[in-house]
């Protein structure tokens, strides 16, 4: 299950990403390209066939995974562990 985004999480990400979007963006390519090949090509392959801005698009899929993955390396439960 994914784990719940904090808003620490969220404005940590936003505040990297919006220091230099392009950059981040980048950085992001190739952090994806390392650590989830198959789930990079899926955003770069969606992005390029999307009718709206591909980088927008792409920009937004990575700053989802960002924050998944910050919120599960921060012990971050799912809907079901608050549940419990």
């Amino acid at each position: 299950m994914l784990p719940l985004v904090s808003e620490e999480v969220r404005d940590k990400v936003y505040r990297e990403a919006i220091q230099d979007v392009n950059a981040w963006r980048k950085t992001m390519i190739h952090h994806m390209k390392e650590e989830n090949p198959e789930i990079n090509a899926a955003i770069i392959e969606i992005a390029t066939k999307a009718s709206i801005d591909a980088k927008g698009v792409a920009l937004g899929a990575y700053l989802t995974y960002k924050m998944l993955e910050l919120a599960e390396k921060e012990g971050g439960v799912g809907i079901e562990g608050l549940l419990e």
